[in-house]
């Protein structure tokens, strides 16, 4: 018997699938009983950025979520953003909700709060993200074009992405260093820490910790330098990475 081509065909539903909810808009008919399938991690804080939601650049929205109500909220200018720390029971009270929720609550008027989250969520990414950066190549770094090398030869795309992210963040916090008080340094010491997973020895976590606030101070003013004077980036990542490098001579 020969199969032939359909012949009868119309068009009932229009299924799509996506790896945080699964199949979605079957027919009610051809749906299974019971639990959906597991879908990817719903969690906010330790989790790889593989299994959240991300921008096309590959920054989890909730960071960009988080970016966009400190700077509506007056964060870029407020004293001591990222150093000073928030009340612990309301950024408590925040956290729990986005990991129930996956949103920013509205009632977060501390802009340190909205700070704080986002740097535990640096601090808290499994493997930390610049773990890969060996000392002695950090040790070798002299220039911003330096350090964007040894960005490109030793991190993850994930993480470079993350990385350009955060320091497209940090120069927009410095340029209003005069109203906050947070200038390249500064930012990079607060950030240097939670970049990092703890070394065994104090001793090398230290000498690790100031190689990378080193090296994250070069590049917030590399960041700094390629951003427009009235650029405030509050919805995505800078649009010329701060991680391009020009070709190492010899």
């Amino acid at each position: 018997m020969e199969i032939g081509w359909p012949t009868d065909v119309r068009h009932v539903a229009h299924v799509t699938f996506d790896r945080f909810h699964g199949f979605r808009g079957v027919p009610e008919e051809l749906v299974l009983e019971g639990p959906p399938p597991p879908s990817a991690s719903t969690r906010v804080f330790g989790v790889s950025p593989e299994s959240m939601h991300c921008s096309p650049d590959g920054v989890p929205t909730i960071l960009l979520h988080l970016q966009r109500r400190l700077y509506d909220q007056g964060g870029l200018a407020a004293e001591g953003i990222f150093r000073i720390t928030a009340d612990a029971a309301q950024e408590r009270r925040a956290r729990d909700h986005l990991t129930t929720s996956g949103e920013v609550p509205l009632d977060v008027e501390d802009v340190h709060c909205l700070a704080g989250l986002i740097k535990a969520w640096f601090r808290e990414l499994p493997g930390g993200l610049l773990d890969s950066l060996p000392l002695d190549e950090l040790a070798r770094c002299l220039t911003d074009d330096d350090c964007a090398r040894l960005c490109a030869a030793s991190l993850p795309p994930s993480k470079a992405a993350l990385l350009d992210w955060a320091l497209s963040l940090m120069a927009d916090v410095a340029r209003h260093h005069e109203a906050n008080k947070m200038g390249t340094r500064n930012l990079a010491m607060v950030f240097a820490p939670n970049m990092l997973t703890q070394a065994v020895d104090p001793l090398t976590a230290l000498k690790h910790t100031v190689q990378v606030m080193n090296f994250l101070n070069m590049l917030i003013q590399r960041a700094l330098k390629q951003q427009q004077p009235d650029d405030d980036h509050g919805s995505n990542s800078s649009p010329s990475s701060s991680l391009s490098a020009a070709p190492a001579t010899n």
